[in-house]
């Protein structure tokens, strides 16, 4: 199958398959956080400033993250390149700085943004695919893809450069069909939001969901960097996303284990945008 990338002009805009599936991630996270907020009872209006945080700290963080890996400060501007630690890190910062501003603690903004945070992701990588990024290794496989004017292009050439290995009698300008991972990535994280979703009324502490988040999904991208058509090897055979990954878990492990007694958090007085009671939310 040979896919080409969504982008279509809206007079002088330019749209791309990324660009909307991002929106379409952060409303359907935002719409997640709001209704975990109303099923406890509280104002939903913290799932705002939790969005418009997230969407601001995680494009910097992600595109901080690409300029750091290109060692290029010009990528900052290019229309591509976010990476999903840089965005996972500088949204996290800036959700919990602005939970920090509103006196809102940190471990319950992580418990309530926790399966959003799966959901979100999940639709982002639908972006990834329509603008043929974060792409596989090459494979023979009936459902693989191949993208003439992917970022790169699956092209012998474009991959050999990235040191992958391709078929030895391929020629540099033969588009190769690749494992389309952003796909599997969707039906994971999907998976791990409905987990997630499911284990919303746990009996551990206030924050032990986000725990459970962060091994779940650092498991999940361990595995998925085996068939990724990647130039960053870290540690032998590992990318630096494995190495991030088994850090992540590591966290997610210590936050579980920490948290995994109910101590009853309460909402300080102060955080008066958790306060409101929404009775008439059914």
């Amino acid at each position: 199958m040979t896919l080409y990338p969504l982008i279509f002009n809206v007079g002088p805009l330019m749209i791309t398959g990324f660009g909307i599936m991002m929106m379409v991630a952060f409303l359907f996270a935002g719409w997640a956080i709001q209704k975990n907020l109303l099923d406890k009872r509280l104002s939903g209006v913290y799932a705002e400033h939790i969005v418009i945080a997230a969407v601001i700290g995680g494009i910097i963080g992600a595109k901080l993250w690409y300029v750091a890996l290109q060692q290029d400060l010009g990528q900052f501007f290019s229309r591509g390149g976010l990476v999903w630690y840089g965005g996972f890190v500088g949204g996290a910062a800036a959700v919990l700085f602005n939970g920090w501003r509103q006196r809102v603690p940190a471990r319950i903004t992580c418990e309530i943004a926790a399966p959003a945070l799966a959901l979100g992701h999940s639709l982002g990588r639908v972006g990834c695919f329509l603008v043929q990024d974060d792409y596989g290794v090459p494979t023979s496989l009936p459902w693989g893809v191949k993208f003439p004017e992917g970022y790169p292009p699956t092209t012998a050439q474009d991959l050999r450069a990235w040191g992958i290995e391709v078929p030895a009698d391929a020629l540099p300008t033969d588009v190769l069909a690749v494992h389309p991972t952003q796909l599997y990535e969707v039906a994971a994280l999907m998976f791990v939001f409905w987990l997630l979703w499911r284990m919303r009324s746990h009996r551990h502490g206030v924050g032990w969901l986000f725990g459970a988040y962060l091994v779940f999904v650092g498991v999940e991208r361990f595995l998925i960097e085996f068939i990724r058509a990647k130039d960053d090897r870290f540690i032998g055979a590992l990318t630096l996303a494995q190495v991030a990954s088994v850090a992540v878990v590591v966290l997610g492990i210590a936050i579980m284990a920490v948290l995994w007694r109910n101590d009853e958090l309460e909402i300080p007085p102060e955080a008066k945008v958790l306060t409101r009671v929404a009775a008439d939310s059914g």
